[in-house]
């Protein structure tokens, strides 16, 4: 079922909610056994949660909070987030309830556009005193009970109020507290309802294929000089790369404007990263891998201002000086002349990482634009084959960014491909939006950085989690469906948010061995060279599907993504002579395995898709 739970400070109004959220605070999380423990902080408030597994259709949250302060406010929280989509049509019931008028409550419907006269604010803000609550449909329900009273406020979804999901706040620490006051409080959370195994109907065309997609590839910025050579050795050799993105060293190249780099490099003059990161770039070119140049950090001199990750107003990096623009278009440029000169490797495109935040440099949209035409002209002007990457933004849903380039005639005979990060996730109607970038300038749409949750290095357990694994393979099945992205760069293929364990990664003993993740992105990269990526239709939004075609070959790929229970699937679209495919699955207990082979009969192959797992299906020769 999906709905969500945070936990929260309200303030003295329900204006005032901070909660716990993706990359809002810096938890730990760890798991013991059926046991989840994370430890946070709010406002200074301390929360510790545990959550534990006691049957199939049970969890038990306990959940201690500490206060940082004498304060005043409605209090401590866990909030059950019900989504629109999900829930409309259920009701609410309110159990062993302090105010018997609202028992039963019908839920508003979310798709409702206005606020009608005859409804009170109360339709919307419940406050009670509870022993639980219960929500209901026809076919499920999720049940949750406290052992003695608590305080409960409901909000009911209306666009209006800025959310359409139903919000259920119960109540943990009151809301005078004294420094110091401690209150733990345990809940039961309990699920029933029919499992939805209705067959789902998957179909593709392979008579209008789309854009070529070359396959996985990854980030190989060196941070850790004793493990990240083993596991890209690792990954290299067991993974199908064919794309990669590098570091450029710039603050190493360049630390004082006055000393000339390229000089100081011709005479033997380079700093050991800068030497690293190059012998990089040059294993990609021998063996035939294009890749992306980044840079992260710039030197003091190049920028606004002291060099900072993020300042007390919460701005990220730093902005280029302006009065220093010939001399940074020269630096970065005489690198790119000495790599080709020491080492005869040219990159294919070149970026600033995450420009819009300020990860490490910050850009608007028209600096970013500008600076494209002045980089690109320069590099052309030493004969460079190097192109612009446009955007590389921090995650996709900041496309505004890449707008004044995509409208500048003058920057887009330099931008030789379009970039977007997948961090916080996003929605088909961004990817879209992507798509119809890439389509309007006619150059390819890549993922510089694959990944989820961009905190995720500060509590690495959560990487062995099937939840994490299967939500980032979602998104890249997605993106190429919908966006038809020309590869995937996973961040990363070295220690930094590892696809593997063992070695001494985050910790871990032993050997260096595949996770869920890695298998995932190996069994990612069955796609056939040369093939392109063909027009999907899936009946049932709970699997995410991508269709491929190796034209030349005959060879077909498809894969689906099931965050659901197992069912069976009917999956048209073959030609005539495919008559057998071959099936792959990875989830939590298996890796990339090889299924039963699958019959195709007048193009229609039917079987089931396991539950929770990646399956994968490619006809056989």
């Amino acid at each position: 079922m999906k709905f969500g739970t945070s936990m929260c400070l309200i303030g003295p109004s329900m204006m005032e909610v901070k909660a716990t959220a993706r990359e809002k605070q810096h938890p730990a999380y760890y798991r013991n056994g059926k046991k989840q423990i994370v430890t946070t902080e709010i406002s200074k408030f301390a929360f510790t949660e545990v959550v534990q597994d006691t049957l199939n259709d049970m969890v038990k949250i306990n959940i201690e909070v500490t206060a940082a302060a004498d304060t005043t406010g409605a209090g401590a929280f866990i909030c059950f987030d019900l989504p629109a989509d999900e829930f409309h049509g259920t009701v609410i019931k309110l159990i062993d309830s302090t105010i018997s008028r609202l028992e039963p409550i019908s839920l508003i419907p979310a798709t409702m556009g206005r606020i009608p006269k005859t409804v009170r604010l109360t339709d919307f803000f419940v406050q009670a005193s509870v022993k639980g609550f219960r929500v209901e449909s026809t076919t499920r329900s999720i049940e949750v009970r406290t052992e003695g009273f608590t305080e409960l406020i409901l909000l009911k979804g209306n666009m209006r109020f800025g959310n359409p999901n139903d919000r259920i706040f119960l109540g943990i620490l009151p809301g005078h507290t004294q420094n110091g006051q401690t209150t733990d409080k345990s809940f039961l959370v309990k699920v029933s309802g029919e499992i939805d195994r209705t067959p789902v109907k998957i179909s593709f065309n392979p008579r209008k294929p789309g854009k070529e997609f070359d396959g996985l590839g990854g980030n190989f910025r060196i941070q850790n000089d004793t493990l990240d050579p083993l596991i890209i050795d690792y990954c290299l050799n067991n993974l199908s790369v064919k794309w990669a993105r590098v570091e450029m060293p710039w603050r190493s190249w360049h630390p004082i404007e006055s000393i000339n780099p390229l000089d100081a490099a011709r005479a033997g003059k380079i700093a050991d990263n800068v030497r690293i990161a190059m012998e990089m770039a040059q294993k990609f070119s021998r063996q035939h891998i294009p890749f992306i140049m980044s840079v992260w950090y710039p030197p003091v001199w190049a920028v606004v201002g002291e060099l900072n990750y993020r300042d007390t107003n919460g701005m990220f990096g730093n902005p280029l000086n302006p009065k220093k623009m010939r001399s940074i278009i020269k630096s970065i440029g005489d690198y790119f002349v000495y790599l080709k000169e020491a080492y005869g490797v040219e990159p294919d495109l070149f970026s600033f990482n995450e420009s819009d935040l300020g990860i490490n440099v910050r850009m608007t949209g028209q600096e970013h634009a500008d600076f494209i035409k002045k980089l690109g002209t320069y590099l052309a002007s030493k004969e460079l084959k190097t192109k612009m990457l446009l955007g590389d933004n921090s995650d996709a849903n900041s496309i505004d960014f890449i707008e004044p380039a995509l409208q500048d005639p003058a920057a887009l005979r330099f931008i030789g491909a379009i970039s977007f990060h997948t961090w916080r996730g996003c929605d088909n109607w961004t990817l879209s939006n992507w798509a119809d970038a890439s389509n309007e300038l006619n150059v390819p749409l890549i993922i510089g950085e694959g990944g989820t949750d961009a905190q995720a290095f500060g509590y690495p357990d959560i990487f062995s989690e099937p939840s994490f694994a299967m939500d980032e393979i979602d998104i890249y099945v997605r993106s190429c469906n919908v966006a038809h992205v020309k590869s995937i760069l996973q961040w990363q293929l070295t220690s930094d948010y590892s696809l593997l364990t063992g070695g001494g990664t985050y910790g871990t003993k032993g050997p260096l061995q595949p996770t869920q993740r890695f298998w995932n992105m190996k069994q990612l990269g069955l796609v056939a060279p040369g093939s392109y990526i063909l027009p999907v239709i899936c009946d049932n939004d709970i699997i995410s599907c991508a269709a491929f075609s190796d034209i030349a070959n005959g060879i077909y790929t498809v894969h689906l993504v099931n965050q659901g229970p197992s069912r069976p699937v009917i999956l048209t679209g073959f030609p005539d002579n495919v008559k057998e495919l071959q099936l792959y699955v990875t989830d939590n207990k298996q890796g990339m395995k090889e299924g039963k082979r699958v019959h195709v009969k007048d193009g229609f192959a039917k079987f089931t898709i396991g539950a929770f797992g990646f399956t994968s299906l490619i006809n056989v020769k």
